[in-house]
Order: structure tokens, then C-alpha cells, then sequence
């Protein structure tokens, strides 16, 4: 279970609110005990430093620096400052990859952000860098609404329904290596949420279909909003049901299969909340990222990645109000970046993500002062075959235009 803040107002609440980890079957310490139910319950060979240590950041601090060249520090922009703070480099998540990669001296690669971002980190790096990741529970909801065996279903369903050969699938970058391997072999792509609509324009160049992973939000947000369909032309797939939902014609008749999966903290946002903070601030500016659904983003003033987000404030006028509808920890960060600016969450009631928020300053701190030892822990790697038709995948959104 992670901890999550059930409050807020206009301004970003001050810190999350800690649960008591007393021993139950129902709560366990992140990191370490075993829950073999949860989505990647994994036990830390050793005993995690305390949160409470007030030397924690100077342990933390001293480790990276008896490191030096040896280690590059990679953090996603929702990661806690307390994580932060001891990065290289801040991004989204292909940015990250690519920036690792770009460090070949560096043994390891300490990637603080998500199990499919350390992934993508390895396939991009050379066999002899090891992507460290510093809790192994830190995963993606989203990322996993897409397993390789559901989507070898959906495959078999659109060949049953005639249309596998028109189709290529394209994949948003929150997905796993397996997936990304699954679009290199059948002649697709991976995009961001800054390509998209790049991507999809390179696919419908060549088929009639396309089959969108695992994210239904974006893909439905740049279909309508950049390639100008209509909602008809986009049909959500359930894995969980049979034929994921669609008769064959409804199959044939659509140009986006979007596959039924969602961002748990982007799914939050609802019209409502774009409606009370219109209310609440008279000429506020709503940007929101496209992974919200396509009401949220109908009402919003601008859509932006998660760069697009941050360039937008650093270029909007002093004195103006931004409600801002994505992850808590960016957002918090924006308003003490941009104190000459009216930086709001665009939600009353939030939660930060709650899987990159796995990656603390204890587990940061003891997978540094690891590697200090000699110990390699936690390393991310993907396998031979899979890591080849993954960066196929990527290989060929780096060829796109503007790529």
C-alpha cells in the first residue's frame, strides 16, 4: 500500500500522509516483505535505512560522490524532491532513456522513475551498463493493462476479424519491453505523448488500422485533436472480454483499436474539476495532458506533454493563474519554480503517483550505498530477443520527422 494525501485546496498539499506500517497481512513495507498477490512484491537483501534518519540525505549524498563517474542519476519529473535532488539529469521517460544512453562511461545507471523506464534505459544502453532501479515495486498501472498475452489475443482476434495484415500497432512509451518488442516484430512504432500524432500520421501512411497501446485516453485525444477523426472512428478493445468487446464489423469499420487501459492519476481529473476551478479563479489558464480523457481535454485551454507542460509555464505571462491537471509532485514543483505565477492543481481531492512514488530516499540511499559495497541490486535487465525488436520499435520513432 502506498501512501497517498487525501487533501487538497487551491495550492499542492505540503506532504503525503503516512500510514501506520504496523505488521499485517494487509500492509506491508514497501521494499521489504513479500506480497507474491501484488504487482511486483519483491524483499531488499538487507535491511532498508530508516526514513527518520536525519543523516539520510548526507548517506545519500557521501555514496553518489565515493561513485562519481560510475554512477549517472536519472529522475522523472514526478519523482519527490527528496529524490530529485540527487539526479543528473530530470525528464520525462524517454528523455531519460535517451540521456542514458548518451553516458556510456557510466557503469550504472540509477533510473528513479518506473519499471518500463528502466527498461527502455537498458535496451538503449550497452550490455556492459547496468540499469539500477532502485525499488523493483515501483511499476505502472497503466503500463500493466497491457500484458503480452492479451495483446497475442487481441492479434489473433483482428486476424479472425481480416484486418491484422492493415493494422500496425503503435505503442505509447509507458508500456513494457515486451510490448514494445510485440510492435517491432508486426512493423509498428512507439510514440510519446509529444509524437503522437507523428506517429499515427507514419502509420495510417501504410494501413487502414491501427491498434493503440495501452493508453485509450491519448490515443483517442490525438486521433480527434490532431488527425481530425470523429469519435466513431475509435473503438475501445477489452482485453477482459471476448473479442475485447466488438463484433468483427465494428473491428473492420474503426481506423483507431484503442486498447482499454488509462493513467490512474490522469483518470482522475472530470469536467467538474475544470468547471469548480473556472468557477473558483475567473480567466484561469487550463492545461492538461493528454493522457486525461477527452472531456477533461475539450474543456481545457491547452494540452501538453509533460515538457509541454513546463514550457508552457515558463513562457506564460507574470500574473497569470494555471490549473494544471497532471501529476501532484510536478505540479508542487512548478509552483515554487514559477512564484511570480498562480500555479493551482486543477483537482481539490488528489493523490501523487503512486508507483513512482515507491522510489524514496531510503531505497535511493541503500541502492547507492550497494553499489558502493560491490552489491549490484535491483538491476533492470531486459532479454537479447525482446531488447532487439524493442529498439526496432524505437529505432523507428527516432525516424520520424521532428523525432
Amino acid at each position: 500500500m502506498t501512501p497517498t494525501s487525501p487533501i487538497n485546496t487551491d495550492q499542492a498539499v505540503e506532504s503525503n500522509a503516512w500510514i501506520d506500517p504496523a505488521p499485517s497481512p494487509l500492509l506491508l513495507l514497501l521494499g521489504e516483505r513479500t506480497d507474491t498477490q501484488s504487482e511486483r512484491g519483491v524483499d531488499c537483501p538487507g535491511a532498508l535505512p530508516a526514513p527518520s534518519d536525519p543523516d539520510l540525505a548526507a548517506r545519500a549524498r557521501a555514496a553518489k560522490d565515493t561513485l562519481g563517474d560510475r554512477v549517472f542519476v536519472l529522475g522523472h519529473h514526478y519523482q519527490r524532491d527528496e529524490v530529485v535532488e540527487f539526479a543528473d539529469v530530470m525528464g520525462d521517460s524517454f528523455k531519460l532513456a535517451r540521456e542514458a544512453a548518451a553516458r556510456p562511461d557510466a557503469e550504472f545507471i540509477v533510473f528513479c522513475g518506473v519499471h518500463f523506464m528502466a527498461e527502455s534505459a537498458d535496451i538503449l544502453t550497452s550490455a556492459d551498463q547496468k540499469v539500477i532501479l532502485p525499488d523493483l515495486a515501483a511499476g505502472c498501472s497503466m503500463a500493466d493493462m497491457a500484458a503480452i498475452n492479451q495483446v497475442e489475443d487481441a492479434w489473433r482476434t483482428l486476424e479472425n476479424a481480416g484486418i491484422a495484415a492493415s493494422t500496425l500497432p503503435v505503442t505509447y512509451m509507458n508500456s513494457s519491453a515486451a510490448i514494445k518488442a510485440f510492435t517491432g516484430r508486426h512493423g509498428g512504432t512507439v510514440c510519446t505523448s509529444s509524437n503522437a500524432a507523428t506517429s499515427l500520421d507514419w502509420a495510417f501512411e501504410s494501413a487502414e488500422h491501427v491498434l493503440f497501446l495501452p493508453d485509450q485516453h491519448l490515443g483517442r485525444n490525438t486521433a480527434i485533436g490532431d488527425l481530425g477523426m470523429k469519435p466513431e472512428d475509435c473503438v475501445a478493445f477489452d482485453p477482459r472480454k471476448p473479442g475485447g468487446g466488438l463484433t468483427p464489423d465494428e473491428l473492420r469499420a474503426a481506423k483507431m483499436i484503442l486498447w482499454r487501459g488509462h493513467c490512474s492519476v490522469h483518470g482522475r481529473f472530470t469536467p467538474e474539476c475544470v468547471d469548480d476551478m473556472r468557477a473558483r479563479v475567473p480567466g484561469v489558464n487550463v492545461i492538461v495532458h493528454p493522457e486525461c480523457k477527452r472531456e477533461v481535454v475539450e474543456k481545457a485551454d491547452f494540452v501538453g506533454s509533460t515538457e509541454g507542460i513546463i514550457k508552457a509555464l515558463a513562457a506564460a505571462e507574470p500574473g497569470s493563474a494555471w490549473a494544471i491537471g497532471t501529476e501532484l509532485n510536478l505540479v508542487k514543483r512548478l509552483a515554487e519554480q514559477n512564484p511570480d505565477q498562480r500555479v493551482l492543481f486543477l483537482d481539490k481531492t488528489v493523490c501523487y503517483c503512486s508507483t513512482m512514488n515507491r522510489i524514496d530516499l531510503p531505497h535511493l540511499t541503500w541502492a547507492l550505498e550497494s553499489l558502493v559495497a560491490g552489491n549490484v541490486v535491483d538491476q533492470i535487465e531486459v532479454d537479447p530477443d525482446t531488447a532487439h525488436w524493442a529498439r526496432v520499435a524505437l529505432d523507428r520513432m527516432l525516424a520520424l520527422p521532428g523525432a
